[in-house]
């Protein structure tokens, strides 16, 4: 379908109709030039209204097709609008959406195919990694803020360990005790499986020593896998993707995942951690003229590989329920069938691009992805099979929420860097960032860990003293890992060991005391089990 490129030719018969499906009224994003015939037609623009961006989008195609280039013409127009975006960066190419363009033949020849007036363009962005890894602002969660479902997933826990673990979360946020990074929640398991606090989760359902088991090695072997760095304080806000630059663009927030793309669960159940955040933060708002945040969902394969049906469930809710609060979620993957039923059904913005079919199992796919569309005269299977390089296949949502005629499209050419900026460009911008004296420094306050330690020593010398506290023997768990240097760190004791700390003579009584006047007993969780930020 790409190799014609002859004049174009007035519209008549289905092609006109599905031009007419396209003339939207407000304001609205330009995707391209209507392909009809072989014949690309610049004056039937195809596009999608601003005002729907809110009821999701499905981004698909083949490896090497141009979905990243959509991903960053959309964004380009969606900050020229006002409107905030949030993109991962898988590969590490997406950072050129700060920079200009660069002019050449190739631009220039697509924008005239599409009637396009191309000017170079750089967009206000602003860079993260998550924990660090990477030159972008870290993002951290703390372990209390991510919550057990979340953390089940990234650790392969079965339905029973997920169960066990959210009795475990339950206690340390009813009882004051902060999870802030792995070592807190390692603590808080010890102490819970030890003669001393076992009748402590008992009365909530009881943790048999054999899961407690299961948990403590699945947390060994993903702090061995350097995952430590990505949980503690500060813990990110991500209120700071629905920043506006001072010129009224939209900040384009590119999380770089290049450095984690070995660990696909985890990010990608970081990225549902972002978003089940930002789920609990933002009032209800219902349809407005543009929505508050649109966030890009690269990799979604990732998320439901594996998931639990609560797992499932969750996401669908989340992403029926977000959209009254005004962001949009776009998912990334190579075929419509990568995404659950339920949450494809709820995605009224569609570009596919083109899809491959060189074995049995790719045909399948392809008759499935037809089957996902509306009724077209296009012959869809020959169509996506055919589609170049920055052409796909489109329908959207019309401005009275009503789906429009499945459109092949010649896609516009984004006017901002397609590739990675300098690393020395990209080092400054994070360097200049106003965020960057608020994330850039781990701190280890005084949580879980901490208390535990510092109550147990309060009770052995209480003992010392006279006050009649009785030995107990500890059980012995894994060690203590060694984790990343942390600002103001206490320095750990290196004897007696941590359960020697944690459930030695004494520590019943004295933890029970203390803990009861603590303030905020219990922590409000939401969907996926993540914390309620109060901001």
């Amino acid at each position: 379908m790409s190799g014609s490129e002859q004049p174009s030719e007035a519209l008549a018969g289905p092609a006109a109709g599905i031009a007419e499906g396209y003339a939207f009224e407000g304001a609205a994003l330009e995707l391209g030039a209507l392909l009809w015939d072989g014949v690309c037609h610049p004056d039937a623009p195809v596009r999608i209204p601003l005002a729907v961006l809110n009821r999701h989008g499905l981004v698909a195609g083949a490896t090497g097709t141009g979905k990243t280039k959509t991903l960053q013409l959309i964004a380009e127009q969606l900050s020229a609008n006002g409107v905030p975006v949030f993109l991962a960066d898988i590969k590490g190419d997406v950072s050129g959406i700060s920079a200009p363009g660069a002019d050449g033949e190739k631009v220039r020849e697509r924008a005239a195919q599409v009637g396009q007036e191309w000017r170079a363009t750089g967009f206000p962005s602003e860079f993260y990694g998550l924990g660090g890894t990477g030159p972008g602002i870290p993002v951290r969660a703390t372990v209390t803020g991510f919550g057990p479902v979340l953390l089940s997933k990234v650790l392969q826990l079965n339905q029973t360990q997920e169960q066990s673990l959210g009795l475990i979360f339950h206690y340390a946020d009813s009882k004051g005790l902060e999870l802030d990074d792995l070592k807190d929640l390692r603590a808080v398991v010890a102490f819970l499986v030890s003669d001393v606090g076992r009748p402590e989760l008992k009365e909530i359902g009881g943790l048999s020593t054999a899961t407690a088991g299961v948990i403590l090695r699945a947390l060994t072997a993903f702090e061995q896998g350097g995952a430590g760095a990505f949980f503690g304080q500060p813990e990110f806000d991500t209120a700071e993707f629905l920043r506006t630059a001072p010129d009224g663009r939209g900040v384009v927030s590119v999380l770089e995942l290049a450095s984690v793309g070995d660990r696909p669960q985890l990010f990608s159940t970081f990225l549902m951690w972002m978003l089940a955040d930002l789920y609990n933060g933002l009032p209800e708002v219902g349809d407005l003229d543009k929505p508050k945040l649109v966030f890009f969902f690269d990799e979604a394969h990732l998320l439901f590989k594996g998931a639990s049906k609560a797992f499932l469930e969750s996401i669908t809710q989340t992403v029926r329920l977000i959209r009254s609060k005004g962001v949009g979620v776009f998912f990334v993957t190579q075929t419509p069938k990568d995404v659950p039923a339920d949450v494809l059904g709820q995605l009224g913005n569609r570009v596919q691009h083109a899809l491959r079919a060189f074995t049995p199992d790719d045909a399948k796919a392809l008759k499935a992805t037809v089957r996902t569309f509306p009724n077209s005269p296009y012959d869809l299977e020959e169509v996506l099979t055919g589609l170049g390089t920055g052409e796909a296949v489109v329908t959207v949502l019309s401005e009275r929420g009503a789906p429009t005629p499945v459109a092949a499209t010649r896609l516009r050419a984004p006017e901002s860097l397609m590739g990675p900026v300098d690393a020395e460009v990209l080092a400054a911008a994070v360097r200049d960032s106003p965020l960057s004296g608020r994330y850039a420094q781990a701190v280890d306050r005084e949580s879980a860990y901490e208390k535990l330690a510092s109550r147990e020593a309060a009770a052995e010398a209480g003992g010392a003293a006279g006050t009649g506290a009785a030995a107990e023997g500890p059980v012995v768990p894994p060690e203590r890992p060694a984790g990343p240097a942390r600002t103001g760190a206490r320095a750990p004791k290196e004897e007696p060991s941590l359960v020697e700390q944690v459930v030695g003579s004494g520590m019943f009584k004295s933890l029970t005391r203390s803990i009861g006047t603590q303030l905020g007993r219990e922590i409000s969780r939401s969907l996926f089990g993540t914390a309620r930020r109060r901001r």
